[in-house]
């Protein structure tokens, strides 16, 4: 059977790109690889990449950051809210105090909400984490590109983002069940969906989803509330939204009942809303999915990456990452530390929201002004 490849990339692939979706196309029953234009090389299957099944689940075309997604909303307050020095220190300093980047103390940790700690995510070994580092890691926002980030429409609000996902829980789940699986010729991990081990993979899969909506909520409600208490600003419910872009689904496409992977993109049907955030020094954007067919109805999840994280640590230096985050407020203290997040080490966002016109519809533009981010 010959798999369909779609690609929506703003320019050629590289070498190795094209490896990695070559390997893709020869695993067995992939019958559908749609390339978003963020797509870059990562572990396996690249990162921007939706792969649809016709029966088997590939772990791999989830990646280990199960439900790893956005949510934002609109703050009562306005941009020059964070016009100076001072109080944006403050909020910075808030969400140091309120939002770990990594873990809570055992004794403060918060309790799992009662859905995602009485539910079976698959053993004894992935239940013992769910209680340990599970509890630990709830509400806590991860290194690498997850952030917290203060916005401003062309309207001059502020919004809230988060982006940060399943934590340590995702890759224990994918890690467990890889090792349940086969191994196709072309070398990756497979489970049929409708095996014993496939349908406990896709449960796992859905409980590390919801523990990411829970655990971005929890912060989300965080900053909410930092606001509040320090400027008496609000949010606005109505303009709440979420997504997220590491998952697998079972959807129907042209008339096929299908398995769709997606690893670093958002499945978007005609109207929904999503998020496709830039660097922490280039604009972000508000969208609705178009529907199209060729892509899955799906679409970027970020600007991607376009130097790998030891590449981008040796050619961009500290003084290039504050030259081209001049403007946003973030820690400079650990400026050194974020070179690898500096707005040139991610592709062009214009270029690939040009690349995708035909997959979403731009509803707002935003842009950053305050980033809280771990190094």
């Amino acid at each position: 059977m010959t798999t369909h490849v779609a690609t929506f990339l703003p320019e050629g692939a590289s070498a190795e790109l094209r490896a990695a979706l070559g390997r893709l196309t020869r695993t067995s029953d992939v019958v559908h690889v749609a390339v978003m234009p963020d797509a870059h090389v990562a572990e396996e299957v690249c990162v921007g990449t939706v792969t649809a099944t016709t029966r088997r689940i590939l772990p791999a075309a989830v990646g280990g950051d199960i439900g790893c997604g956005m949510v934002a909303v609109r703050l009562q307050a306005s941009a020059d809210l964070l016009a100076d020095r001072e109080r944006a220190a403050r909020v910075l300093a808030g969400f140091y105090q309120r939002i770990p980047h990594v873990l809570h103390p055992a004794a403060a940790a918060p309790e799992l909400p009662d859905e995602l700690r009485d539910a079976p995510i698959g053993g004894g070994a992935l239940e013992a984490m769910k209680r340990r580092e599970g509890r630990m890691e709830f509400g806590t926002l991860g290194r690498g590109n997850h952030f917290l980030e203060v916005q401003r429409d062309d309207e001059e609000w502020l919004w809230l983002l988060v982006h940060s996902g399943s934590r340590a829980m995702g890759p224990a789940i994918r890690h467990h069940f890889e090792g349940r699986a086969e191994r196709d010729p072309s070398g990756l991990a497979f489970l049929e969906a409708d095996s014993e081990a496939g349908r406990a993979y896709l449960d796992a899969a859905e409980w590390a989803a919801r523990y990411a909506r829970a655990s971005r909520a929890r912060m989300l409600d965080a900053a909410i509330d930092l606001f509040g208490e320090l400027f008496g600003a609000s949010a606005d419910a109505g303009s709440r939204l979420e997504i997220d872009h590491n998952h697998v689904r079972r959807e129907s496409h042209g008339g096929r009942e299908l398995w769709v992977h997606r690893k670093g993109a958002m499945g978007l049907r005609a109207g929904e809303p999503g998020v496709v955030p830039g660097s922490m020094g280039s604009e972000s954007f508000h969208v609705e999915g178009r529907g199209h067919p060729e892509a899955l109805d799906s679409s970027a999840h970020g600007a991607g990456r376009a130097l790998s994280r030891s590449e981008a640590r040796r050619r961009i230096g500290q003084r290039q990452l504050l030259r081209e985050a001049e403007g946003v407020w973030f820690d400079h203290r650990i400026a050194e530390r974020l070179r690898e997040e500096a707005p040139s080490a991610y592709k062009d966002i214009g270029a690939v929201m040009r690349a995708q016109r035909q997959l979403v519809r731009i509803v707002r533009r935003l842009r950053p002004v305050l980033v809280y981010k771990a190094a």
